[in-house]
C-alpha cells in the first residue's frame, strides 16, 4: 500500500494526513461518475422542453459539479491526477444517448436516460465502496452521499415518465 502526505484541512489538530489506495480508488470512482453525468446532463439540455424537467436536471447537475469540484480539490491536493471517463464508455453513452434523443427526444424519453445514469452511477460507486472499505471515512462519506444523490434524482425523474 502506498501512501501520500496531504495537507489537511484547518478543522483538524493533525499537520498531514495520510491518503491510502482505497481512499484514492473510491474518490477517483466519484470523481469520474460525477464527469459522466455532467456529460449527459449536457448532452440532454437541449431537449428540456419542460420547465420542471429542466429545473430538475439543472438542481443535480449543481449537486454533482459540487461533488465532483470536491474529489478534484481532495486528489489534487494529494498529488493524484483525476481520471477521466473512459473513452469507450464516453462514446458508447454519447452514441446511445443521440440515438434515444433522435428516436423520441420528449421530457418522457429524458427521463429514461437520466434513470439508467443513476442506476449505473449508483452500481459503479457501491462496487467501489464494497472494494475499499478501509477508504477514509471522508471518502466513504462522498460516496455514500452521490449514492443518495442519485437514488433522489432518479426518484425525481419518475415524475416525467
Amino acid at each position: 500500500m502506498k501512501w501520500i502526505v496531504v495537507p489537511n484541512d484547518s478543522n483538524s489538530q493533525e499537520e498531514n494526513k495520510l491518503m491510502d489506495d482505497q481512499t484514492k480508488k473510491l474518490l477517483k470512482e466519484c470523481n469520474v461518475g460525477c464527469k459522466m453525468a455532467l456529460q449527459s446532463m449536457s448532452q440532454v439540455e437541449d431537449y428540456l422542453e419542460d420547465s420542471e424537467l429542466e429545473r430538475a436536471v439543472e438542481d443535480y447537475r449543481r449537486e454533482h459539479e459540487r461533488v465532483e469540484k470536491e474529489t478534484s480539490r481532495l486528489l489534487m491536493e494529494a498529488g493524484v491526477s483525476e481520471k477521466d471517463p473512459s473513452p469507450v464508455a464516453s462514446a458508447s453513452s454519447w452514441i446511445t444517448t443521440e440515438m434515444r434523443l433522435m428516436m423520441k427526444g420528449d421530457c418522457h424519453q429524458v427521463a429514461k436516460l437520466m434513470m439508467n445514469g443513476c442506476n449505473m452511477g449508483i452500481q459503479s460507486i457501491a462496487k467501489c465502496q464494497n472494494e475499499c472499505r478501509d477508504a477514509s471515512r471522508e471518502a466513504r462519506q462522498i460516496a455514500e452521499g452521490l449514492i443518495h444523490t442519485e437514488e433522489n434524482f432518479m426518484g425525481r425523474m419518475k415524475e416525467f415518465l
